[in-house]
């Protein structure tokens, strides 16, 4: 059985729990089951990709409330399963980023594609904000004066107009350029410029043409 990914059953019937998990253990994956939304959310979950098979009726919520409860967060990819599915209910749940609303009985080929395919997005999305964290915290290791350079750099003004928009010198300006570069681990321009977009620093300037912009 492996560790490196589980996979959440929410549903109050039993004997879909225990053949859901039986399922799933044929194919040496790990499976914790709860049989409301509440123990499920109390759960204090591993830190791996995982996937929520998700039952529509629940005794203490709907299936869809709770989906869009806790879209908020980071959630594993959700496969939905009903007894009585309708197309509204469906719409819904893929438009809030459901893998795929299967309605009993079910082929477990079908299940297991799904759940394959949700645990691949879970990897992706982890990985991203794994990412994404290792640039924010190379961020916080610029200087106050430098977090001040690095939207003028990536606005593509010249060093002589930050220069001029910072009250300091060009020199000084081409310093704080080459340590941004360095601290975000930028290879190029370009690459600077798409790490300023992945932190959402704002844009406010732009390179003027003509005058001491030239």
């Amino acid at each position: 059985m492996t560790e490196d990914h589980i996979v959440f059953i929410v549903d109050d019937d039993h004997r879909i729990c225990e053949a859901l998990s039986e399922l799933l253990s044929s194919h040496g994956i790990r499976a914790k089951v709860f049989e409301s939304a509440g123990d499920y959310i109390g759960f204090e979950k591993p830190d791996v990709p995982a996937c929520l098979i998700l039952d529509v009726e629940l005794p203490d919520i709907n299936g869809l409330d709770l989906q869009r409860q806790i879209a908020e967060g980071d959630h594993p990819p959700i496969v939905f399963i009903t007894g009585h599915g309708d197309i509204p209910s469906t719409v819904r749940a893929i438009k809030r980023g459901a893998v795929d609303f299967l309605t009993k009985p079910f082929s477990d080929a079908h299940l297991m594609a799904a759940i394959q395919t949700a645990l691949e997005q879970d990897r992706k999305s982890r990985a991203d904000r794994a990412d994404l964290n290792a640039v924010r915290r190379r961020y916080l290791e610029l200087t106050q004066r430098e977090r001040e350079v690095l939207p003028l750099v990536v606005s593509g003004l010249l060093n002589k107009q930050a220069a001029a928009e910072l009250g300091i010198s060009e020199v000084t300006v081409e310093i704080h350029r080459r340590n941004v570069m360095q601290k975000m681990a930028a290879a190029s321009f370009a690459d600077l410029v798409r790490l300023a977009e992945r932190l959402e620093i704002p844009i406010t300037h732009s390179r003027r043409t003509g005058g001491s912009g030239s």
